[in-house]
């Protein structure tokens, strides 16, 4: 299913981006608690997300203005393709659940990845080797798991190595995790300012 993921490491590849991550704090608050009135009853709320601060990133060169330029582009062809991955992994493994029999599971899982290599190709080998190593970044975002994670979930533990000793020789790896409260904070940033529109 993933197997679109994979062509994200086109033949052609090209140079690697340098990007600089911002300073950051992470700052994980105090339990929020509010006590709210219902019907008669209180009924607690309590909330505890964490919130990553982040200093305004002073960008002192044309180099960095480029990397960052370079990054906020990348992002913005590549997030819309891991948000639908996200969506089509939801959908199919929902319908997997519903068919009782293993063999109409497999059959059903081959359709499910030709029309994934039919739609996302053609896309895919339009990616740069950076957009590639940012997509599988940012599926591990959307998605909460590695892709090799989803591969081997969907397709089986052979299949998962095969893919990633793929993406091992164009110097990627379908293992990588989205961290972004420490090496991802730049990006993470920039994926924020572009889904609320701001870039």
């Amino acid at each position: 299913m993933i197997m679109a993921l994979c062509a994200a490491l086109p033949m052609t590849v090209a140079a690697q981006d340098d990007q600089t991550q911002g300073e950051g704090t992470p700052i994980v608050p105090e339990p929020k608690i509010s006590k709210t009135v219902v019907d008669g009853d209180s009924v607690l709320f309590m909330q505890m997300n964490n919130v990553y601060v982040y200093p305004v990133m002073e960008i002192k060169s044309e180099k960095q203005q480029r990397a960052f330029n370079r990054l906020v582009n990348n992002v913005k062809k590549v997030l819309p393709i891991a948000k639908e991955t996200n969506k089509v992994i939801i959908e199919t493994y929902e319908y997997l659940q519903t068919i009782p029999d293993e063999k109409e599971r497999k059959a059903h899982m081959k359709r499910v990845e030709a029309e994934i290599y039919k739609k996302y190709k053609p896309r895919m080998k339009k990616l740069t080797y950076s957009q590639g190593k940012l997509l599988i970044k940012l599926v591990n975002r959307e998605c909460n798991s590695s892709s090799y994670d989803l591969v081997k979930a969907f397709m089986g533990p052979i299949r998962a190595g095969f893919w990633q000793a793929f993406a091992w020789t164009f110097g990627a790896s379908l293992k990588k995790e989205y961290r972004p409260e420490t090496t991802d904070r730049l990006t993470e940033r920039v994926v924020l300012m572009v889904e609320a529109g701001q870039l």
